[in-house]
């Protein structure tokens, strides 16, 4: 199968096999006026099956995000036709407004307009911990 290349956008390339919707829909992508291209399970000499998300234009990304969900993700920036940036995501130390704080006693229970915020505390157990009441978030 071959998708066309891009002169102006973004690839996000080694995304974990089956996670390339859930990003496409975190990302809110369905929701942008330009073409995008979902690859699902991908043949990769590094990873045996990935997916890859092509964009056609160049929008801002929260790589903190990415980084979260899937932090083996490789950013490729695409001007003119050629690559012009390649960024390899890693955990970010701070996630905002992701994960939501499951402690019924935190502060972001009682004032909603809180955002919830998370710290990484176990960068080898992948653990984040809300930085109001230092609850574990639960990774999916």
């Amino acid at each position: 199968m071959i998708i066309g290349q891009l002169k102006d956008g973004i690839v996000l390339d080694h995304i974990t096999a089956g996670r390339g919707m859930e990003i496409y829909n975190i990302l809110k992508l369905g929701e942008m006026d330009c073409m995008v291209a979902i690859v699902n399970n991908a043949d990769s000499i590094k990873m045996g099956k990935k997916d890859i998300i092509k964009i056609s234009e160049l929008i801002e990304l929260d790589l903190d995000i990415l980084g979260y969900l899937d932090p083996g993700i490789t950013v490729n920036i695409i001007k003119n036709g050629e690559r012009a940036k390649r960024e390899k995501l890693s955990l970010p130390d701070y996630v905002t407004g992701v994960i939501k704080c499951k402690n019924p006693r935190c502060i972001t229970s009682v004032e909603q307009e809180l955002e919830h915020k998370f710290k990484l505390t176990d960068r080898a157990n992948k653990v984040y911990r809300c930085i109001y009441c230092e609850s574990k978030a639960n990774r999916e």
